[in-house]
């Protein structure tokens, strides 16, 4: 009866877990309001990450956390962050990250990590990120790193972004 009731207890604690993706770093900290009037010069930039990656099969999958970076690559000058928008493998919205623009300071990087155990992106997910920034300075630099262990062989690697034209 002991055993029942322990087991029912993780088994329910499993379910309440949220993935940390969904709960990020506070984000109202980071938000601001941009100004209608300034002067801002706007982009979107697309970002594929890997939740799965097939192994072996294409019937068999192995799960893998994905640290994305959106990071500011001016010395002087922030940029400011619109959307951050997380699309599954088929194209559908899986969730968007903030619903006010945040800025990132001088050489800031924020991250979103999607952990291991969330599989909503599957094997082909990808980010789309709108943002602002003055004319004069360099557009945000966003990339991805894939990474996952099991036992002594572990398996990483990177994606990086592409300015959306």
């Amino acid at each position: 009866m002991l055993f029942l009731g322990v087991c029912l207890f993780i088994f329910s604690c499993e379910l309440e877990k949220e993935f940390s993706s969904i709960k990020p770093i506070n984000w109202e900290k980071r938000a601001i309001d941009l100004n209608k009037k300034d002067t801002l010069t706007s982009g979107q930039t697309y970002l594929s990450v890997y939740s799965q990656i097939y192994s072996g099969t294409e019937h068999r999958t192995h799960n893998l956390t994905v640290t994305v970076s959106m990071k500011n690559i001016n010395l002087n000058d922030s940029v400011y962050i619109e959307e951050a928008t997380y699309f599954d493998t088929k194209g559908d919205l899986i969730r968007t990250y903030f619903t006010k623009p945040i800025y990132l300071a001088p050489l800031e990087t924020v991250e979103i990590v999607i952990d291991e155990v969330d599989k909503h992106g599957g094997t082909g997910a990808n980010f789309v990120f709108d943002w602002k920034k003055k004319s004069t300075v360099n557009d945000p630099h966003f990339e991805s790193v894939m990474i996952s262990t099991s036992g002594q062989q572990g398996i990483s690697f990177t994606s990086q972004g592409i300015k959306i034209e």
